[in-house]
């Protein structure tokens, strides 16, 4: 079973930077997908950024040039650094891992930026 624990969020200002973390535990072979979506009040939950297992990366647009998606295939983690972050990055974001075709969510943290 594969299980996820989730560390970081919290309130920042406008232009400054936040990084969150996953650990994920209950697998001994290397995940296929791990990344951040996240959700803001009202709106439906969005890809933020994947990392494949060779390496790959994949953005959403809004958030290019700003957020960094990084992850240790050693101890299973997977770290979102975000900079530049506006107010409209305000949401519950979430650790997300694909594995053997299933996918798994993490309880999410609260990132909210204040202008």
């Amino acid at each position: 079973q594969v299980q996820m624990v989730e560390s970081g969020g919290g309130l920042v200002q406008a232009g400054g930077s936040l990084r969150l973390s996953c650990a994920v535990s209950g697998t001994a072979v290397r995940i296929n997908v791990m990344g951040w979506y996240r959700q803001a009040p009202g709106n439906q939950r969005e890809l933020v950024a994947t990392a494949m297992s060779g390496g790959e990366t994949n953005y959403a647009d809004s958030v290019k040039g700003r957020f960094t998606i990084s992850r240790d295939n050693a101890r299973n983690t997977v770290r979102l650094q975000m900079t530049s972050l506006k107010p409209d990055d305000t949401a519950v974001y979430y650790c997300y891992v694909k594995h053997n075709g299933l996918k798994y969510w993490g309880q999410g943290l609260q990132v909210t930026v204040s202008s």
